[in-house]
Order: C-alpha cells, then sequence, then structure tokens
C-alpha cells in the first residue's frame, strides 16, 4: 500500500478515536510508570508502564503486543474479557509507532515470556506515519542522517553510540573536576574576533549593536584571560565552528575540549591527556583495549611519543632541517604528489607533507612532538632550537585528535607572531589568525607558565565507540541541501 493511503488509514483511525472523546495526545499519562526495564522484575505483581507499540498480533477475543521505551521491550496481553469499559474495542484504532500507557498484572505465558496482562490503558499519541520496515541496509546513508529520529527507532544500535558518547563526555568532566581540581567554565560563543587557531569562521551581525560578530573557532584565547585573571586549571567543553567541508572525520560544528593549566607545559599535558583517555576507557567500557574498524586500540598508559623530525625521515627518508628554504620544501612536495598553496611558509609545506605521507600509520595513541613554529604562533618557541615550538598534535588510528602547546605568554613575541599571520593573509591565506589587541593588553598583566589541550570530542567518541564516520556520533550532523525529488 501507498504511504499516502497508509497515512489517510491512520488519519481514519485518530477520527475514530476522537469521536469517542478520546483524546489522543494528552498533555501527559495518568499512569504512575515505571520503567520497562524494572517492570519485567516484577512478576505477579500490578505495575504500569508507557512505550511506543513496536508489533500487534491480534487473536479474536485476545490481542498481543510489544510495547518499548528507552530501557527495554516487554510483551503485553489484551483480553476482552478483563479489559475495563469495553476498551478492547479500540484496539483495531491502534498502530505500530503508537504511544500507550498500561497497566496490568507481570506473569508469564505458557511459551514462558514475560508478558503484562493488561487491565486498562490510555493512548498517549497517534503515530500518523508508519515506520520503515527496514532503514539499517539503505543504500543512500544520509538519508538516515538527515532523518535521525528514524535511524534511532530502526537502529538500537545508533542510540547505544549516542549514549557512549554522553558516557564518554560524563567521565572526561568527571576525571578533569574531580581527579584533578579543573574548574569548569563557559565562553563567548559570539565573539568579536575570531582566534585560537587558523580556520575559516562563521560570521554573523548584530543588530542593535551593528556589528559583526564570529562564531568561535577556539575557546582558548578566553580561557587564557582567565588564567590572567587569577585561575589556575580551566576547562571548557562546547561547540565549536569552522566554516569548511566536511567528510568522514569534518563537520563545521564540533564539540571541543579545551583546557588550560598554569604552572604547566606541553610536556606534562601529554600526561594528563594520556591518563584522561585511559581513566575514560576504563570508566565507560571496563576496559583499554578498544576496537575501531579492525585495529585493536591500546588506551593503557604510557602512550607512544616520537618527535615530528624523526618520523619525517622515517617515512619520507629526508631529514627535516636539510629543508632550509621554502624552494627545497616546494620541490619535496612536488616529488611526493603533495599539493602545495602559494601562501604557504617552507615549515607549513614540511607539515603537510607530514599529515600526508607520514599519518596513516600512527594506529596506536601517539604523541608527536616539537613542530614548526611558523604553524604554530600562540606556542611557545623551544629555548634549543627558536624554528620549533614546544606542540604535540594526538595520533589514533592515523587520525589527528587534536593540537595542544606550551602557550606563548610573552606579549611582545606573540604580538610579532600575529603581524607575520597577517602578512600571510595579505599573502592570500585565508585561515590565517587575526592580531587581538585586547589579549596582547592581558598578557601585559602576565601570564604564568601556562599550557592547554585542545581535543577534539566527536572524534574521540568516533574511535572509542567503533564508529566509521564522525557523522555517526553527532546526533544531527550537517548535511548538503536535501535534493527535491521529481
Amino acid at each position: 500500500m501507498a504511504l499516502e493511503n497508509l497515512q489517510k488509514e491512520r488519519y481514519k483511525k485518530l477520527k475514530n478515536l476522537e469521536k469517542l472523546g478520546i483524546n489522543v495526545y494528552p498533555s501527559r499519562s495518568n499512569l504512575d510508570r515505571v520503567k520497562i526495564s524494572d517492570a519485567i522484575k516484577k512478576m505477579g505483581k500490578k505495575v504500569s508502564a508507557a512505550g511506543r507499540i513496536r508489533s500487534l498480533r491480534p487473536h479474536g477475543k485476545i490481542s498481543f503486543a510489544d510495547i518499548e521505551d528507552a530501557s527495554g521491550k516487554i510483551q503485553l496481553l489484551f483480553r476482552q474479557d478483563s479489559l475495563a469499559g469495553g476498551k478492547y474495542d479500540l484496539l483495531p484504532n491502534l498502530d505500530i509507532g503508537d504511544f500507550i500507557g498500561v497497566t496490568g498484572e507481570v506473569t508469564k505465558t505458557n511459551a514462558g515470556e514475560i508478558t503484562v496482562d493488561i487491565r486498562d490503558f490510555q493512548i498517549l499519541a497517534k503515530s500518523t506515519r508508519p515506520l520503515p520496515s527496514q532503514w539499517y541496509g539503505l543504500k543512500d546513508v544520509e538519508e538516515r542522517y538527515r532523518r535521525r529520529y528514524v535511524d534511532l527507532l530502526m537502529n538500537p544500535e545508533v542510540r547505544q553510540t549516542l549514549e557512549h558518547r554522553s558516557k564518554i563526555i560524563n567521565a572526561i568532566r568527571d576525571f578533569l573536576i574531580n581527579k584533578k581540581g579543573y574548574f569548569e567554565v563557559e565562553n563567548p560563543v559570539l565573539q568579536p574576533i575570531y582566534g585560537g587557531t587558523r580556520a575559516r569562521p562563521f560570521k554573523t551581525h548584530h543588530n542593535s549593536l551593528d556589528m559583526n560578530l564570529y562564531l568561535r573557532i577556539s575557546n582558548e584565547l578566553y580561557l587564557k584571560r582567565l588564567i590572567v585573571g587569577g585561575f589556575e586549571k580551566v576547562f571548557e567543553i562546547g561547540h565549536t565552528f569552522r566554516n569548511e567541508g566536511m567528510d568522514r572525520n569534518h563537520n563545521p560544528e564540533f564539540t571541543m575540549l579545551e583546557t588550560m593549566e598554569a604552572y604547566a607545559d606541553y610536556m606534562d599535558n601529554m600526561n594528563l591527556i594520556e591518563e584522561m583517555f585511559e581513566f575514560a576507557a576504563k570508566t565507560v567500557f571496563g576496559k583499554t583495549k578498544l576496537e575501531y574498524q579492525g585495529n585493536l586500540i591500546d588506551y593503557k598508559r604510557p602512550w607512544n611519543r616520537v618527535k615530528l623530525v624523526d618520523i619525517f625521515k622515517s617515512h619520507t627518508g629526508v631529514h627535516f632541517y636539510e629543508i632550509d628554504t621554502l624552494e627545497k620544501a616546494i620541490s619535496l612536495a612536488k616529488k611526493l604528489g603533495v599539493e602545495v598553496k602559494d601562501f604557504m611558509t617552507d615549515g607549513e609545506i614540511l607539515l603537510e607533507i607530514f599529515e600526508k605521507k607520514c599519518t596513516d600509520q600512527l594506529i596506536q595513541p601517539t604523541f608527536v612532538y616539537d613542530y614548526p613554529a611558523d604553524f604554530y604562533p600562540l606556542a611557545k618557541r623551544k629555548t634549543e632550537n627558536p624554528k620549533f615550538v614546544e606542540s604535540f598534535d594526538i595520533y589514533v588510528a592515523g587520525m589527528e585528535m587534536g593540537t595542544n602547546y606550551s602557550e606563548q605568554n610573552d606579549p611582545e613575541e606573540l604580538r610579532k607572531a600575529w603581524l607575520a599571520e597577517k602578512k600571510k593573509a595579505k599573502e592570500g591565506n585565508p585561515e590565517a589568525q587575526k592580531l587581538d589587541e585586547d589579549f596582547l593588553t592581558a598578557l601585559e598583566y602576565g601570564m604564568p607558565p601556562t599550557s592547554g589541550i585542545g581535543p577534539g570530542l566527536d572524534r574521540w567518541v568516533m574511535v572509542m565507540t567503533n564508529s566509521p564516520a564522525i557523522a555517526d556520533v553527532i546526533p544531527f550532523p550537517m548535511l548538503r541541501p536535501e535534493r527535491k525529488k521529481r
């Protein structure tokens, strides 16, 4: 039967119920319900429960149904001779997908299935659109993301992934607050100057103030302002926005953890990261070894640590220090088949080569540290070699999972770095950082040695739940406009 006809049939049943004076969309249930998972344990006792009808099986004067709530599923038995007020005659007007509340005694059928022998029921919501007969096998995966509510209904593992997401984030929050003494803070999402990393922002306009604002691309500079103000350990878990493309590892809106700790450097934060995610794995999954796409990832400390220059040499055969001019960097990139943009510096080109040629084999959690200075203007330069900064990226399953560094707290050095970024913007780099005078003023009041981390939590949830794409762990990911069907 065509969908239109099925919907007409359901609307007809809705009207039948309304003619009988039944409110098919009450504001609340009249029942003092328990979760289905708890009702199952109350053998021989009277219970009230509620949920969505997942099956209906009429057999003359008795009918069976299954209802489901977030905790589980249970079978119902409706008998004509035991239902109050002639309600058995209402059953033909029910459909799979409707919500009902029920009251009855928990028993077992002859086949041994736990069942509620219904004495009364209440219609809580009518479903006027039928659930699809199949959904998981859709070739158009985007359709599942677009109608995530149906995806959740038809595929319990999708809901389980999102439940694991919540538990992982809660474990991280618990670790930082209760084990490490951090304060959780909330900083502006709308910012007059976007900063903290290189990215293109989303731009908006405030009508009353007649000023342009930007959705934050990072929370870093506001966390550092709090360190200047006297906080010593702060973090925020919140949404960040970058005006970029979408693929299996990227969504323009994503959840990011950012911390800032006074009197710490980037080596301290390597310890923090590995301890935190080992704790999250044990807390949520009860183990440190979790499968991701055929690989067994072990989050147990200590993680691998390797200098960028060393891994670069092992994968390209070229020593990083030998490429000391822009021309040499461009030549190496062409030789290795890596695309170079006109505005790139030699350090940026080498980093692009590293990301394209050296990272796909970093399966186990790995810290790659000491990056070129011209790519991280907010990081502290290494004393022994100022061409590099005290920074590290985390890699798991070949994916970059977050950038971290010792923070530049010298206002004059940061001004020089931001002026160099301004020059890059004039040369065509659309992601060059902006100079923030207010933040430089904050640094002039003095900021102690400080370091922070910035892992993207969607990717961490992705690898920890064995999800092939970032859209699988975001309830409602960004999608291209839906094409109209002819």
